[in-house]
């Protein structure tokens, strides 16, 4: 029965419509963040952040696709960025398991197994996170501030998470979710390969993330070579720890906290705190732009129809293509 609600097309434009007006609404809350960081770091810079946050959550969406290809459900750009990109804006809806529901339905439409999606949304966390822990122990040693050592034990998560994931151990573990939920067993189960392709997605996703705090660093007065480090560490950890300290909503203050931490040993407190909240401004930002960017691509590169019967290319009684017809696999 909850299936066949969630399932119903009215549901479904009812949660896009709650979720946008949800994203929508994180924005314009944070309106005067917005006009002090454009002030203080100028529209041009603010532009440029926003968009290494959006080729940032592209290299995600890779992340998620390349899984469910490999678990038998490849997924052309258009219609996986429309899943993926509006299915993440289920993170504005109280509760955390809005974006696996919104992903799990939208990706029914393609075809895509309940169950195959689920499973490639959940080890697509799994992978980021995992990346994420990767990018803070490799830039650990920078970050200097006191006020963060009370987090440093998240990154002793990462070790435990790659063993995880290799597939003698992720695969007959998926297969035992997969039993208790009653849902059948994996018909494509990772590969070494697949793993590795989605955890390099999950690097380039946050170097490019990282990015957009190095630019407002450097725009502030930080050196950019000392400043690299701190934004890929800061941010980085900021988020692995929003997202591992269960307690805090969406992560809301653990982020911030840790990255004014970090970025103060390069800049004052004023300053930092600026860079804090734009971030989360143009994280927001960024999720509505990729959203309507993918609805775009899907839409305008539906199928055409022809307009009448009379205009479809006459057939061939034997049976044979067209001269010119093109068939892709």
């Amino acid at each position: 029965m909850v299936r066949k609600v969630l399932g119903s097309p009215v549901v479904r434009i009812g949660f896009v419509v709650l979720a946008v007006a949800l994203g929508v609404w994180a924005v314009y809350a944070q309106r005067d963040a917005v006009a002090t960081g454009l002030r203080r770091v100028g529209v041009l810079t603010v532009l440029g952040a926003l968009v290494t946050v959006v080729a940032g959550l592209v290299a995600s969406l890779q992340t998620w696709r390349s899984l469910l290809a490999s678990l038998g459900s490849p997924l052309p750009l258009a219609a996986a960025g429309r899943i993926f990109f509006i299915g993440q804006l289920g993170k504005y809806i109280p509760g955390s398991v809005w974006p696996v529901v919104m992903q799990t339905e939208l990706a029914k439409a393609e075809r895509v197994p309940r169950a195959r999606s689920a499973t490639a949304a959940i080890l697509a966390m799994v992978i980021t996170l995992c990346a994420g822990l990767l990018a803070v122990i490799a830039t650990l040693p920078f970050l200097t501030s006191g006020e963060t050592a009370g987090y440093r034990w998240i990154v002793l998560a990462a070790p435990v998470m790659l063993i995880g994931l290799h597939p003698r151990i992720i695969n007959p573990a998926l297969g035992r979710l997969l039993k208790l939920a009653k849902r059948p067993p994996l018909e494509h189960p990772l590969t070494g390969r697949a793993v590795l392709v989605a955890l390099a997605w999950a690097l380039i996703s946050w170097i490019l993330l990282c990015t957009h705090v190095w630019l407002l660093a450097v725009r502030l007065g930080a050196k950019p070579g000392q400043a690299a480090l701190l934004a890929i560490g800061g941010f980085a950890f900021a988020w692995t720890a929003g997202f591992l300290v269960v307690f805090a909503p969406a992560g809301a203050g653990v982020r911030e906290v840790i990255l004014v931490a970090t970025l103060k040993t390069v800049l004052d407190t004023g300053e930092s705190t600026v860079i804090a909240l734009v971030s989360r401004v143009l994280m927001s930002v960024a999720d509505l732009v990729v959203a309507g960017l993918a609805v775009w691509a899907a839409w305008s590169l539906r199928p055409k129809s022809p307009a009448h019967d009379d205009e479809a290319p006459p057939s061939r009684s034997n049976g044979s293509e067209p001269t010119g017809t093109v068939i892709t696999g």
